[in-house]
Parts: C-alpha cells; structure tokens; sequence
C-alpha cells in the first residue's frame, strides 16, 4: 500500500489543515465539505449539539482554509486605500476591519478582514483566492502581495465561555483585548496572535499559530474548556449562527462580480446593505464613480433581514407582494429556524421599493413531506438586522462563565 505522501495528487486532491487529525478523530458522521482546496468539516455529531454549543458554551472552528495575503511595502495604505472601499488610513496597528472591494462597475469582487500588524504590514483573509485581482490592483504601487495560507494554521474559538477558557491557559490579559482588536501572547509557551473577531455574531476569538504548533494549541484548549462545555464544531452549525448575526456568507448572498455568468446577478455594496463600508469622502477607488451615481439614484434593489411566519425554513423561497404570488419581488438567499430565537428568519435579495423596513410581503415556500411536496404561501416581513446581538459580544472584559 502506498504511503500518504506517496499516494498521487489526483487520488488526494484535497489538503488537510494542521488541525485535520484532531478532526479526522472528532467527526462522527463522516460529513466532509472543501474549502478553497482543503478538505473540512460540515458537521461533527449533529448540527443541533453543535449550534447550541456556540450559543452557550465554547466551540473549535478550523479556519486554516480561510485564504490568507501578506500585504507590506511603503505603499501598502495607498494600496489598499485604492482597492477596499473602507478608509483604510483610519485602521490603527493591532487592529481589524471588515471591507469589500469592487470592480469599475461598483459590483462586488469579495469581502474579508483586514488585520494591520505593522506600519506598513498588513493581512488580508478572504474566502476565496484573489491573488489575480489584488495584483492587477497594485500596478504603480510600491506593495509586495503573497499568499500565506499554509504558513498560518488558524482557530475560531466561539461562545460565552471562551474567554473563560483562555483566561483558563494563563492569558489574564485577553479581557483588556476589545473587539477587533489583536495582540500576541504565549499560549502554554507557543506564540500566538490573538484577534478578537468572529463570525457568529457573539463573544468570541481567533487564533493564529504557526502550523508546527497547531495540534499542541488545540489539545490545550480542548483540555482547559473541558468543564465549560468546549466542542468542535462544522461549517453547518457555524451558518445558523452567522446568519443570526446577520452576516452574509459568498457563494450564497452574493456571488463575485468576476464569477457571475449571467447579466444582472452582480451586486454593489450598496445592495447587499453594506453602504456603511463605503467612505466616499477619502478620495478615489475603484468602483467610486459607480457606487456615487447609485446612491444618488438609489439602489434597485437590496439584501434586507425577513421574518417569515410559521417554523419550516423559507430555502430559496421566492417573495411576492400578494398572497396570491401575482408580482415577483424578491428571493431567499439565505434562511434558518432560529432555535435561539425562536423565530424563523431569512436574508431576502427584494426589489424596490419593497425593502423598507415594516414592509409585508409574501414567501412561497415548498416543504418535502414523506415524499410528497407541499406549497405554502407565508407571511414575511422585512426586519431590521441583526436578528440576534447578545451584550457579551462587546463587553470588555467579557463575563467569565
């Protein structure tokens, strides 16, 4: 039999993170997905133990395939300032934001955080690879850009118990740390650089170690959240929670501008309700001219949070603005039952002028029961987001449970 590192790369197409032997070991049902390259876990045990896990205790999240661009030069500012939409001159070192960037056109290319380490030292971590575009972007600037995906193992530590866990390990000062912010520590003797950031809309932390010590830095942290509930969670968990948060999520609220086939499926800022992320006052970037005649004129269309009657999740649901499903409106891009909430929510793509909040409108739904499908036309209304903001998500320091 052939060894692993033997065995052909087609007959193994997938990577496995630092972390995917502790996984291998977790996971229950077998239930693998990949992640731009990496194989990874959907669900460990059961998509129920695993949600609540976040929502009350401490989970493990592997975030390794979270691609990942070393950006410095002494136009590294003037750089990124040209290429997200956000001020980037306002980003203090040891600090995060969320951004987008667009194309000319003003449609979306991606979105990602954006962690300043230095003066003029930056990370970019992204969802898919954008190596392409963010070169093409840096022509007439003085800015080195390189992938450091595999260089840099990566953990999403979650829930109201995490800073328990990590005060737990020795690291006292990890309460004085406020949200999206990050620092560096000595996590059981092993550097770490610790943001608090996170994609679940509640307290919550992410580590960056060096792959070497990847295995070493999960087991303690299993072993000190032991009593506090700590489980390693999959990707489906993770989706209810992030759309509670309200966050939206690539390839499924939105597709890249320099994916999209089909005239009309590209998307600004503007309608996926991110305008906040768009400073018009620093001066020019790309896609500014666009985005600017947009606002003036008003977006023709927006993502917006629904709340839909009933508990049976509205999946792709089409919206109509009548009972009778007359007038198109608008789809479901992304829909749960909340079980936090108790409410059944969704993000919606609705045309204008229907996307004022307040506003009812009607989503037809289509339920698979014992084989046999059924149409239901539920009531929905458009809801401010996020659907679920917990005060411990900002509290400095957190409360330790």
């Amino acid at each position: 039999m052939l060894s692993q590192t033997s065995v052909p790369h087609f007959q193994q197409p997938l990577l496995k993170t630092p972390f995917h032997e502790r996984a291998r070991a977790l996971s229950q049902v077998d239930s693998f997905v990949a992640w731009s390259g990496y194989t990874t876990v959907d669900v460990f045990t059961t998509v129920e133990q695993e949600y609540f896990a976040i929502r009350n205790a401490a989970t493990l999240y592997d975030l390794t395939p979270m691609v990942k661009y070393r950006i410095a030069g002494i136009d590294a500012i003037a750089y990124l300032n040209h290429l997200v939409t956000r001020d980037v001159t306002k980003l203090k070192p040891n600090r995060v934001m969320y951004c987008v960037w667009c194309n000319d056109a003003g449609h979306l290319i991606d979105d990602g955080t954006l962690f300043r380490l230095g003066s003029n030292e930056y990370r970019l971590c992204t969802a898919d690879r954008q190596i392409d575009w963010l070169l093409a972007s840096a022509i007439g600037f003085e800015v080195q850009i390189t992938e450091v995906t595999d260089e840099i193992a990566a953990l999403a530590l979650q829930g109201p118990t995490s800073y328990a866990v990590l005060k737990a390990l020795g690291l006292t000062d990890i309460g004085k740390l406020k949200p999206f912010e990050l620092d560096s520590f000595l996590l059981t003797g092993v550097p770490v650089t610790i943001s608090r950031t996170a994609f679940t809309g509640d307290l919550g932390y992410e580590l960056w170690v060096s792959p070497d010590a990847a295995l070493g830095v999960w087991d303690n942290l299993m072993a000190a959240g032991r009593s506090r509930g700590i489980r390693a969670v999959g990707s489906k968990a993770l989706n209810i929670a992030r759309l509670e948060a309200g966050f939206i999520s690539p390839h499924v609220d939105f597709i890249s501008a320099e994916h999209t086939v089909r005239v009309g499926t590209e998307r600004s800022p503007l309608e996926l309700g991110l305008g906040w992320l768009v400073d018009f006052d620093k001066g020019h970037f790309t896609g500014r001219r666009a985005l600017l005649a947009e606002k003036v004129r008003g977006p023709k269309r927006q993502l917006v949070g629904l709340e839909i009657v009933g508990n049976k999740p509205a999946h792709n649901a089409l919206l109509y603005s009548d009972v009778k499903g007359r007038a198109l409106i608008g789809n479901v891009t992304s829909a749960t039952w909340s079980p936090t909430l108790k409410r059944n929510i969704a993000l919606a793509m609705i045309d204008a002028p229907y996307f004022s909040t307040g506003i009812s409108l009607w989503a037809e739904i289509y339920l698979n029961r014992e084989l046999q499908w059924q149409r239901r036309m539920s009531r929905a209304e458009v809801v401010l987001r996020p659907f679920y903001a917990p005060q411990r998500r900002r509290a400095t320091p957190p409360a330790d449970f």
